[in-house]
């Protein structure tokens, strides 16, 4: 096993949708950024929008989600109070699947994107 520890678990990710502009729609409006269009590689995609360029971030890109709840869950940092970026999901076409969820990094809920992706709103 190696000595190396990385200082972030992960350092990207990407979430495939079937309709990229509805997802950055959704998106923005949960978690009250909104998300860049990026056009100038191979594929257009919705760029999640971090201070610094040190930060974790990722991506949504036109692609084939998985099958409704099946896929991994991706926990984004929801602005504050983390009650209001709930109450935002189903208006805008996502689903709440669980209660908030105290553990000692924090507080989040679990939901499903327009196209059934997994992830968590996590904050305060």
């Amino acid at each position: 096993m190696s000595d190396h520890v990385p200082s972030n678990a992960a350092v990207w990710f990407e979430i495939p949708v079937s309709d990229l502009a509805r997802a950055r729609a959704f998106y923005g409006a949960v978690l009250e950024n909104q998300l860049r269009l990026e056009e100038s590689g191979p594929n257009p995609m919705a760029v999640f929008v971090t201070k610094g360029t040190g930060s974790v971030a990722g991506h949504a890109y036109p692609g084939r989600p998985a099958a409704p709840g099946t896929g991994p869950t991706i926990h984004l940092a929801a602005p504050a109070p983390l009650e209001d970026a709930i109450a935002r999901v189903e208006p805008n076409g996502g689903q709440v699947v669980s209660p908030i969820i105290s553990i000692p990094a924090g507080r989040f809920a679990y939901c499903l994107d327009p196209d059934g992706n997994s992830f968590g709103l996590f904050g305060a």
